[in-house]
């Protein structure tokens, strides 16, 4: 259970132009990647993108939603393994990983392992995917076994707001309908 957003950090790994296009359900999987961009700057939680090298700039629809967007460029699957990663996440002050991107069984797999013990994780699996379903499916269930949580964009926006009435609450209302 997730207990503060302020806490919160959402990391979307390597949504890019050249990637996306042979990704499972890649349509749908962007647009809730936006959506937990717009419910991240809705709840004032810091968003960080990776970019694999050579792979092309992050989706325009996502990069145009981050106020002073400055993605990570890595060579490395997990996200762990870039420096300039671990430097920019250490500044938010996160104990919680909200993690979204692709490829499932690849990046956002070995990322989340890697995360296991030092944050609470938490997979969004309505904004993961991977080429196959196979591959996604299999991620999704290892994440399961090694403890990470695996959550939907509405389990996690509820989860975060806690209750009805409030501004954020209203505003978020807008990405779920």
């Amino acid at each position: 259970m997730i207990k503060e957003s302020s806490k919160c950090a959402l990391v979307i790994i390597d949504a890019q132009e050249r990637l996306m296009p042979v990704i499972a359900n890649n349509e749908a999987i962007a647009k809730t990647m936006q959506d937990l961009v717009r419910f991240a700057n809705i709840m004032e939680i810091p968003v960080l993108v990776t970019e694999q090298q050579k792979l092309g700039p992050t989706l325009e629809e996502i990069s145009g939603l981050i106020k002073d967007f400055q993605p990570i460029s890595k060579i490395s699957f997990s996200c762990f393994d870039c420096e300039e990663f671990s430097a920019a996440l250490d500044k938010t002050g996160a104990d919680t990983l909200l993690i979204a991107g692709v490829e499932a069984h690849i990046c956002v797999c070995q990322t989340a392992l890697d995360a296991l013990g030092r944050y609470d994780v938490h997979v969004i699996a309505d904004a993961v995917s991977s080429r196959t379903d196979f591959n996604l499916q299999a991620a999704l269930a290892r994440l399961r076994q090694e403890g990470a949580t695996v959550t939907t964009k509405e389990m996690l926006f509820y989860e975060i707001l806690k209750k009805a009435g409030t501004p954020q609450f209203k505003e978020t209302l807008k990405l779920v309908k």
